[in-house]
């Protein structure tokens, strides 16, 4: 089973998670999310693997999710998954999936248990 990481080459978390894992020998497959963004049934999966509801995986700091009003608590579940696949750049990174274990890189630390 590969192990794979959604990746921002320009966040300073995600290129420090990565380099974590090729000091212990794991080389993930890499998916700039940015580029190529998961889905809501994957997002669904990786927020399942996480314990985390979509708006704990939200970056609320960026502009996007201001203009969107995604901060307003009336919306679903469905709703800020949807958000998230529009606008992927509100994803938090870098997210880890191992088999059916996923982590959050933050700190970078938090993925070695999931490896």
């Amino acid at each position: 089973m590969q192990i794979v990481m959604y990746h921002n080459t320009r966040c300073s978390k995600s290129r420090q998670t990565l380099q974590l894992l090729q000091e212990r020998g794991v080389e993930p497959g890499i998916i700039e999310y940015l580029k190529t963004p998961p889905n809501s049934e994957m997002l669904e999966r990786i927020l399942a693997m996480l314990g985390m509801e979509p708006r704990e995986l939200m970056r609320t700091k960026e502009k996007v999710y201001r203009e969107n009003g995604l901060d307003n608590p009336s919306l679903s579940r469905d709703q800020l998954i949807a958000a998230m696949v529009e606008h992927p750049v509100l994803i938090e990174r870098p997210i880890v999936i191992n088999g059916e274990r996923a982590a959050l890189g933050r700190p970078p630390e938090n993925v070695l248990a999931i490896l």
